[in-house]
């Protein structure tokens, strides 16, 4: 159960306060009763000095003491005090409470403690029960005389008329303690409200900090240590909300870092469970759903990060690196550097950033292919100029018909080398964006129409149907010619050269809302489903041995992609073995432009 602060001040101070009235109690009560106690034994003293002078002077007025007996019951009335007269043999000789009677029948009084102490030293004073009055008695004793030894004079008081004359004094005394507790606990109540409240205060205050909330500052304007520690509070709620807002702004900013990290980012603790991980890595492996605080074989089932992770966070090695190959949700090639996360050279995990290095390696093989595939197509042609003119060097050259034949291959495969030469030039200028193409409106059909005059030849020998299929008026597109010719000369080459005698070869051209698609179809012998996604790759052919009998230098479909990809628009293919391939491809409409 809580208790309050003021009540626990309460509790404190009162207590102390009621330690101090019990001991002032206790202390007053006996010194007041001792006190009491003198006062009572001087005032008796007095009175029986006064009453033993009355008997001395009677003494001597009267040569005697004929009457003790009325002088004694006189004395008491006027005393309000039990008054014994008793002879120096102890014989009572009058006592102001018993009649004629009883004072008969009283004892000798010679050896009560009061009278033998006042016959020896002229005081005496005793507390004991009167068998003769039943009660407790306070008895005071004095010798009195007339010339000589007469008597004693005895005064008594009851007991309990003196402890009533004691206890009230004491009754007061405790009264004014009381009361003085019952002020002490009110001041002490008001004391302790009055310093808790700013202590309760700040203590709602520095709740509602802890909750976040900054705007809320303690209200104590005291210069005293309450003020201080009220003016550190508000300080300390500045410096936290101001730290809060730094380290808010720095996590915002690292958040950003992480989220746009191209680079895949993980952290593990030492146990080698998940700390972070960002939005590239999960790309990278198809992660979602929660991942902190889970292992690193739950999340990514591939045992060289596994294994990279296992050999961190047991302390064996402080930074691994090395190439990580994953086969889900594709092939893909990582660079992973991992390293040890130590604070005070305690390890607390582990860092891993994962570089997609796959497009890099794609390229390096592109290289290495580009490089093998231009190395092959020109040797062939080379090999066959060198072959042929070392035949005529031997002496060939001297029959005309052999001479006139291999100076018309050598002839036929220097136009290959120039061919390939100038397309190995166009595919570069266009990657670079070196070339110059002047985009005009232009009429489509007449570009077709000329590269069909181009290769009438070809297609008069397969005796090919080719079929223009331009539905309407065809709007212009927007295109530079040289290229565009260039495009429509590739695929129809293509289809002309693969596809058997008495085939078809169709062109169609379907107008879009911006662009116009063209198509060109043939009847040919068809591309495998397995080639059609690297077609237009350069050099890539289906048939190497038959695409070289057929010419080409295997650099056409690239050309015809960059240069589509130039004017804006995209290449398709689709194709089934035996039955023909459509090659479409878009052009912008030169209406959308103007």
């Amino acid at each position: 159960m809580k208790i309050n602060l003021h009540w626990k001040l309460t509790a404190f101070f009162c207590s102390a306060v009621m330690a101090g009235l019990l001991l002032g109690y206790f202390y007053l009560s006996s010194h007041l009763t001792a006190y009491l106690e003198r006062d009572l034994h001087a005032d008796m003293k007095h009175q029986i000095a006064l009453t033993r002078d009355f008997l001395e002077t009677h003494i001597s007025d009267r040569m005697g003491l004929p009457d003790a007996q009325a002088i004694a019951h006189r004395m008491g009335r006027e005393l309000g005090l039990r008054v014994t007269i008793v002879a120096v043999d102890g014989k009572v000789l009058g006592d102001s409470d018993l009649d004629d009677a009883a004072l008969k029948a009283v004892e000798n009084h010679a050896g009560r403690l009061e009278i033998k102490k006042a016959l020896d030293t002229g005081w005496g004073v005793s507390k004991r029960y009167s068998y003769t009055l039943k009660k407790y008695l306070v008895y005071v004793a004095a010798p009195f005389s007339s010339g000589h030894m007469a008597g004693v004079i005895r005064l008594a008081m009851p007991l309990a008329d003196v402890e009533v004359f004691e206890a009230g004094p004491v009754k007061i005394a405790a009264a004014a303690l009381l009361l003085v507790f019952i002020l002490s606990l009110g001041f002490t109540l008001l004391v302790a409200v009055i310093v808790s409240r700013p202590l309760r205060e700040m203590s709602v205050v520095a709740r509602a900090m802890a909750a976040g909330d900054f705007s809320r500052k303690p209200s104590i304007r005291s210069r005293d240590e309450l003020g201080d520690l009220a003016r550190a509070l508000t300080h300390m709620s500045e410096e936290v909300r101001d730290k809060l807002r730094t380290i808010a702004r720095e996590g915002a900013r690292l958040d950003a870092v992480l989220e746009s990290m191209s680079e895949g980012l993980m952290v593990v603790d030492e146990k080698g469970a998940i700390l972070l991980m960002n939005a590239s890595l999960r790309k990278f492996f198809l992660i979602s759903g929660k991942v902190d605080g889970r292992q690193v074989a739950e999340i990514i089932r591939n045992s060289a990060v596994v294994d990279m992770v296992t050999r961190l966070v047991s302390g064996g090695e402080r930074l691994v690196s090395r190439e990580v190959l994953a086969g889900l949700p594709e092939e893909k090639v990582f660079r992973v550097n991992a390293v040890q996360v130590r604070v005070a050279d305690k390890l607390e995990g582990a860092v891993l950033v994962f570089h997609d290095i796959s497009e890099l390696r794609r390229l390096e093989k592109v290289r290495q292919d580009f490089v093998a595939n231009v190395s092959h197509e020109l040797r062939t042609p080379v090999a066959s100029i060198k072959g042929y003119a070392e035949t005529l060097l031997s002496g060939a050259m001297d029959d005309p018909q052999a001479l006139k034949e291999f100076l018309g291959t050598i002839h036929h495969n220097s136009d290959r080398l120039v061919n390939l030469i100038n397309d190995l030039l166009d595919l570069a200028r266009i990657e670079s964006g070196k070339m110059k193409m002047t985009l005009l409106p232009m009429d489509a059909v007449l570009v077709v129409r000329k590269c069909l005059d181009i290769l009438e030849n070809a297609i008069e020998a397969k005796r090919l149907s080719v079929t223009l299929d331009f539905l309407g008026i065809l709007p212009k597109v927007l295109a530079d010619e040289a290229r565009l010719s260039q495009v429509f000369l590739n695929l129809l080459d293509n289809a002309v050269k693969y596809t058997p005698e008495g085939g078809r070869v169709v062109i169609k051209a379907i107008p879009g809302e911006k662009n116009i698609r063209f198509e060109v179809s043939d009847s040919g012998i068809g591309i495998p489903e397995e080639d059609l996604p690297r077609i237009f790759e350069r050099f890539y052919r289906v048939d190497k041995a038959r695409a070289r009998d057929v010419g080409g230098t295997g650099l056409g479909l690239s050309i015809v992609k960059h240069i589509v990809a130039a004017h804006g628009g995209d290449v398709a293919v689709h194709s089934k073995v035996g039955q023909g391939t459509t090659f479409s491809f878009t052009l912008p409409s030169s209406a959308d432009f103007f």
